[in-house]
């Protein structure tokens, strides 16, 4: 670039500058801009709640293997009767939902096993209850020992939930 082409181009950016001067913004403005005084929650400043479960043990890893294995069956199971019963009878309607909503709670307790979640106990006796309920609903669907399975496998999920605790919040030392 020649020290012409440079002053043409330095002087066009001046005349730009005469005729659109830079905006100055106040800190007012500036939290306009950002958002906090159009409906948007300001950012806080604290740290998030570190909320990290303890590690997983194999026992644990035995429970979700299982429960995602009987959320499998009872799933397949249900999509089987479901397809059954649209090209033979519409009257098994009760138990396509107890084999469908076990599999939703086993899934459900997976989740809960996984992830910390406010409330937990409730949610584990709630998914607990309805495990059992609608095994104990498909009775004639199943025999004992598959009730008895299924029913093991969520206690021993729900035991297993109960007792994963939160781990302890390390200290940062001021980093």
């Amino acid at each position: 670039m020649s020290s012409s082409q440079m002053k043409s181009g330095l002087e066009k950016i001046q005349e730009e500058l005469e005729f659109q001067p830079p905006a100055v913004l106040s800190l007012e403005d500036t939290d306009v801009a950002n958002g906090m005084l159009n409906g948007h929650t300001p950012v806080h400043s604290e740290p998030a709640p570190n909320l990290r479960m303890k590690p997983v043990t194999a026992l644990g890893v035995l429970s979700l293997v299982l429960n995602i294995m009987c959320a499998a069956l009872n799933l397949i199971r249900g999509v089987h009767l479901a397809e059954h019963s649209l090209q033979v009878a519409q009257e098994e309607v009760g138990n396509i939902l107890a084999f469908f909503i076990p599999s939703v709670a086993c899934i459900v307790q997976c989740y809960l096993y996984l992830f910390y979640s406010p409330a937990r106990t409730l949610k584990v006796l709630l998914m607990l209850a309805s495990i059992c309920l609608g095994n104990a609903y498909l009775h004639g669907l199943r025999n004992t020992w598959q009730i008895l399975f299924h029913v093991g496998v969520a206690f021993l999920s729900s035991y297993q939930i109960l007792t994963r605790q939160l781990q302890e919040r390390q200290s940062d030392y001021g980093v």
